[in-house]
């Protein structure tokens, strides 16, 4: 069998974790794919990363555009596949889930779990999901968040989309051992980005019981984005995973992971509520 092929096809790389992904990729001497949802991104980055980007025109949510990038890909790689895949295009955007409108939540599962799952079956062939593949199999790497498994207050459509992202990598890391693909989760932390100071707009729910809640998350937000891991770190550790011979089936990527990541898992779970209910003041008012 030969080598795994230095091919890697990422989603989302016009800013944030993909972008820096794309970029240690290219520096340790890989050809990287990279989605982009429109032209102005494509021409930025094919000038910035040279010959060794091609951007790919589609978003994940359109199922025809994915297909058309699969196929274009596949007559361009005969003979080579894909070495990798990182799902990483996602959305966050916050609110009190008693107020954020279905389309909002809806439109978290479709990007970051079914739009995962539409370019994995896509490019699975490529990754060596077919007979008689004679490259060395592919590996899968999915970007979840902390809140794939610690349920943060006003991100709940974020979160549930995590979760389900993280059990259907579970089940695909099962089914595809028959090729020997592997899908690895990664769950990153506090990012130096401003995801969610974008991702929440709390004058919406000013005149809601909510509002000094989100007020005192959004705090929490800024103050963890300035301490948060930069996407060049985040991108070397992307590349370690990826090279790992034998890699873990979850890492966590957490800045202050014992308060941010062990202590919350471990906490029992009315334990948990009941602490960020104290620092968020989201605890029923005694009358």
């Amino acid at each position: 069998m030969k080598p795994a092929s230095k091919n890697i096809l990422i989603t989302g790389v016009s800013t944030g974790i993909g972008y820096g992904a794309a970029r240690q990729f290219i520096r340790q001497g890989y050809a990287v794919f990279g989605s982009v949802r429109n032209q102005v991104d494509a021409d930025r980055l094919q000038a910035e990363f040279g010959e060794r980007f091609t951007p790919l025109l589609f978003d994940v949510t359109d199922a025809e555009a994915v297909q058309a990038a699969a196929g274009c890909l596949s007559e361009k790689l005969v003979g080579s596949g894909l070495g990798g895949l990182i799902n990483n295009a996602g959305i966050a955007i916050g609110g009190p889930l008693q107020y954020q409108s279905m389309e909002t939540i809806q439109q978290h599962f479709d990007v970051n779990v079914l739009g995962a799952m539409r370019v994995t079956q896509a490019f699975l062939p490529l990754l060596g999901a077919r007979e008689n593949y004679s490259l060395q199999p592919g590996r899968i790497l999915n970007i979840s968040s902390v809140n794939g498994q610690v349920a943060t207050p006003f991100v709940g459509a974020y979160v549930g989309s995590k979760h389900a992202l993280e059990g259907m990598s579970h089940t695909l890391r099962r089914e595809l051992a028959l090729f020997g693909i592997d899908v690895i989760i990664i769950g990153p932390g506090a990012v130096k980005t401003p995801i969610w100071g974008k991702g929440i707009d709390a004058g919406l729910y000013e005149k809601t019981a909510y509002y000094p809640a989100i007020q005192w998350l959004l705090k929490q937000i800024e103050a963890a984005e300035a301490r948060g891991f930069s996407i060049d770190y985040l991108g070397e550790r992307i590349v370690a995973i990826y090279e790992t011979k034998h890699p873990n089936v979850r890492y966590a990527l957490v800045p202050n992971k014992f308060t941010s990541w062990i202590v919350p898992r471990l906490l029992p779970a009315r334990m948990l509520d009941w602490a960020l209910g104290q620092l968020s003041g989201l605890r029923e008012r005694k009358k």
